[in-house]
């Protein structure tokens, strides 16, 4: 079958390696793609939020399956644009309807999801700009640290944690009255700080059957010691070591379970991965907040350890059988390394050629951030390349991850050497 993905990171690339694979898969394109999947697929330049050029090009190619990366699209319905038109309606979308995707798209809409399903959260009011005051007499009863969550979509950015009360109170006011993060921040939740150590749950669903996929454990500040700003994601390790079978019991029945039994009650059409993001809080977890797709950089770690043909898989999700499928995983670990550029999550220079491809060993490279200039591959975006290795464990893996990174250059080239050092 002809198959299109939208997106052009790490995690896009990760699916277009994977899909390339498949004896099922025909043609492959990837919408708008990078220098990476250039090698694997057909890049195509049309922006992942523009459906009127891509109902074109499935026409025009007859794409049978639509892969859907990042969340924007699946925001604002990409997933319901197809099921509409009388065209694109048997294309197998792997996305969420727009109802679907508000779990991602609406952190008050996720808050109140958790709360009808008595689904474990954080203790959380939400705030708009009339209630101002109310959040700031609010925030007086919480103890440090506090956490404001600005509503909607805000590229990574719109979580901030501080210590401070005052600061904490302009920021919220930053927030409502003065559009720090836009329309994402016209609604702001506050909640309970949880004290714990986080880790990735991604389910694939059909809406009502489900399969759990790998677990993963990103690392999302700039810093060692995860210090610093917060990124897209420095690294990320899969499985993870803490996340013992009693563990996973309890996310299954606590959390994963009326989840998709939430979806199921309200008629939501749910086709695609719900990406789980919990904290382990002394032996229980909760969830800090859900996406409707894949995580960037777990799927660098999640998906090359899915032996399964991955075509096959979301060609039972589109028909609504999951239930038929048994995913073969690796016993092995996977660990990936972020290369980043020099100023990242801040200002950063792009353009920069990236050198050393042909020496790296037994390490998979998933480009995130590059583009093809005059034969070159170059930097052109923060995040720039995902190393990823297997080994025994995640030290061996990431010990191969940093041996191969050292073989990479490119101007203010930066990455976390300190990957799993709060597992050890």
């Amino acid at each position: 079958m002809n198959i299109l993905i939208l997106g052009s990171g790490g995690r896009e690339h990760t699916f277009a390696y994977k899909i390339a694979q498949s004896s099922k898969c025909r043609k492959l394109f990837v919408a708008p793609g990078n220098a990476g999947t250039s090698k694997i697929a057909t890049n195509v330049a049309i922006g992942v939020t523009d459906f009127e050029a891509i109902r074109e090009f499935v026409i025009k190619e007859q794409i049978e399956m639509l892969i859907v990366g990042p969340e924007d699209p699946l925001v604002q319905g990409i997933s319901d644009f197809f099921m509409q038109d009388k065209q694109l309606k048997n294309v197998a979308v792997i996305g969420p309807s727009k109802r679907g995707a508000l779990l991602e798209g609406s952190k008050e809409r996720a808050k109140e999801f958790m709360a009808i399903n008595m689904i474990p959260t954080a203790a959380y009011e939400s705030f708009k700009k009339e209630s101002l005051e109310a959040g700031k007499k609010f925030l007086e009863t919480l103890k440090p640290p506090y956490v404001l969550k600005a509503d909607g979509l805000a590229a990574g950015k719109g979580v901030l944690i501080l210590n401070d009360l005052e600061e904490a109170k302009t920021e919220l006011e930053n927030m409502l009255a003065h559009d720090k993060f836009g329309k994402a921040g016209t609604t702001v939740v506050i909640e309970e700080f949880l004290d714990g150590i986080e880790l990735s749950v991604f389910v694939l669903t059909d809406g009502r059957n489900y399969i759990t996929l790998p677990t993963a454990k990103d690392y999302k500040r700039i810093g060692e010691g995860d210090t610093g700003l917060n990124t897209g994601g420095m690294g990320a390790i899969s499985p993870v070591p803490f996340a013992d079978q009693t563990f996973m019991n309890k996310i299954e029945e606590r959390i994963i379970k009326p989840s998709i039994e939430g979806l199921a009650k309200e008629d939501i059409d749910y086709k695609g991965f719900l990406f789980i993001g919990l904290i382990k809080v002394g032996d229980d977890p909760y969830v800090i907040e859900y996406n409707v797709r894949m995580g960037d950089p777990e799927t660098e770690v999640v998906l090359p350890r899915i032996e399964s043909d991955l075509v096959e898989v979301f060609q039972k999700v589109s028909a609504g059988k999951l239930d038929e499928v048994k995913l073969k995983v690796s016993e092995q670990t996977a660990a990936t390394v972020m290369l980043v550029s020099g100023g990242y999550p801040e200002a950063y220079e792009k353009g920069k050629e990236i050198t050393g491809f042909e020496n790296i060993q037994d390490s998979l490279v998933f480009h995130a951030g590059t583009s093809e200039e005059s034969g070159k591959v170059v930097t052109s975006g923060g995040r720039v390349l995902a190393i990823t290795s297997f080994g025994n464990d995640y030290k061996q893996a990431l010990k191969k991850s940093y041996q191969n990174a050292d073989k990479l250059h490119f101007d203010k080239m930066y990455f976390r050497k300190d990957l799993g050092f709060d597992l050890a």
